[in-house]
C-alpha cells in the first residue's frame, strides 16, 4: 500500500514521504494512529494544502520535546514483579507498564512511545527507548525487582542480585546430580568391593579349615 507520512516514521521515511509498506502495518498501525495517510490523489493534495501548518505544528511539538528530554532521558522507574529464586518472572513487563511507571515520575507518557525491543523475562536493569516526539527519543531504565528495597540495591550495584538465568541454573542442577550419581556408583562400588574381599577371604578361611581337617 502506498501512503503519504504525516510525520517521521523510524526507519521508514520523513513527513510528506510518499512510501510503500504492508497493508497490514498500514491499517493496523499509521493510519488509525494518524501517522499517515493512503497515497490517493486527494490525500496528496490535502497534505500539499495543509503542510506549512502540518509542518508548524510538528515544530512546536518537537520544540517541546527537545525541552523535556533532559528531565526524562536517564530516568530510572521501579517496576515491582513477582519472580522465581533464579529470577525469572512470573507475570510480563508490558510497554503499558512501563509508561505508567514514567507518568508516575511526573512525565506524561503513553505506551504507544515505548519501543519494546524484547521480552523482559528476568529481574534486573533494562534501557528501554521513549519518544517523545518522532524526531525526539530518549533512553530511560527500568528496575525489575522483586520488592522496592531489592531495586534499591539494584540500582546501587548497577545489576541484577541474582545473575543466573534458569538455563544455567538447570545446568548446575544436572552437574550436581551428577556428581552425586557418581559419588552413588562409587560407594556401590566400594561396598561391592569389600563383599567381594569379605567373601574371598571367607572362602581362604573355610579352604584352611578343610586342609587342616584332611
Amino acid at each position: 500500500m502506498q501512503v503519504i507520512l504525516l510525520e517521521r516514521v523510524e526507519n521508514l521515511g520523513q513527513m510528506g514521504d510518499v512510501v510503500a509498506v504492508r497493508s497490514g502495518y498500514a491499517r493496523n498501525f499509521l493510519l488509525p494512529r494518524q501517522k499517515a495517510l493512503r497515497a490517493t490523489k486527494d490525500n496528496i493534495s490535502f497534505f500539499d494544502g495543509k503542510k506549512k501548518e502540518l509542518e508548524a505544528q510538528n515544530l512546536k511539538r518537537r520544540e517541546e520535546a527537545e525541552k523535556i528530554s533532559g528531565k526524562v532521558a536517564g530516568l530510572k522507574v521501579a517496576l515491582i514483579r513477582q519472580a522465581s529464586e533464579a529470577g525469572q518472572l512470573y507475570g510480563s513487563v508490558t510497554s503499558r507498564d512501563i509508561a505508567d511507571a514514567v507518568s508516575a515520575k511526573g512525565f506524561k507518557i503513553d505506551r504507544n512511545q515505548i519501543v519494546m525491543d524484547r521480552a523482559y523475562k528476568l529481574l534486573g536493569l533494562y534501557p528501554v527507548k521513549i519518544f517523545l516526539h518522532p524526531e525526539v527519543s530518549v533512553d530511560v531504565t527500568i528496575n525489575i525487582a522483586r520488592s522496592e528495597e531489592e531495586a534499591k540495591l539494584q540500582e546501587e550495584r548497577g545489576e541484577a542480585l541474582i545473575m543466573k538465568d534458569e538455563r544455567t541454573l538447570r545446568a548446575e542442577e544436572r552437574a550436581a546430580e551428577a556428581a552425586a550419581s557418581l559419588e552413588a556408583q562409587e560407594a556401590a562400588a566400594a561396598v561391592k568391593a569389600a563383599a567381594a574381599a569379605e567373601t574371598e577371604g571367607e572362602a581362604e578361611a573355610e579352604a584352611k579349615t578343610d586342609e587342616a581337617a584332611a
